[in-house]
């Protein structure tokens, strides 16, 4: 039985997966097959579209990475974790977070992602 930390493992891993078969491997077992991914650039629906967004973003930023900072917190089939992109030489580039939502199987169905910290409050 894999964990949802496990599922969440696998899906970042899925960030730093250069070569695609093996991208697309780690998806299947960690996406859902209609899942979508969301962030503040970008909107993916399935697999082969976030597997093209993965390989775009590692093209734009060839050497970067995507390091989890936290573990999944997960309610309700609810799930948040934040994560940092790290640069070539492993400086931090930025942090974020992400939330997301757990299929029947337990795997990711959605993802909606937020760069930085939180605006201050006004």
């Amino acid at each position: 039985m894999v964990t949802t930390q496990g599922i969440v493992e696998g899906y970042g891993g899925a960030w730093n997966e250069t070569d695609e078969g093996a991208r697309r491997r780690l998806l299947e077992k960690c996406w859902a097959d209609g899942g979508t991914y969301t962030d503040p650039q970008s909107h993916a629906e399935g697999r082969d579209a976030l597997s093209a967004l993965i390989g775009g973003f590692q093209q734009q930023m060839p050497g970067a990475r995507i390091e989890a900072t936290s573990g999944a917190d997960v309610h309700h089939n609810v799930l948040r974790f934040t994560w940092k992109l790290l640069g070539p030489q492993g400086n931090t580039v930025m942090e974020g977070v992400d939330f997301g939502e757990l299929d029947g199987d337990g795997r990711i169905k959605r993802i909606v992602g937020f760069f930085g910290p939180p605006p201050a409050a006004s």
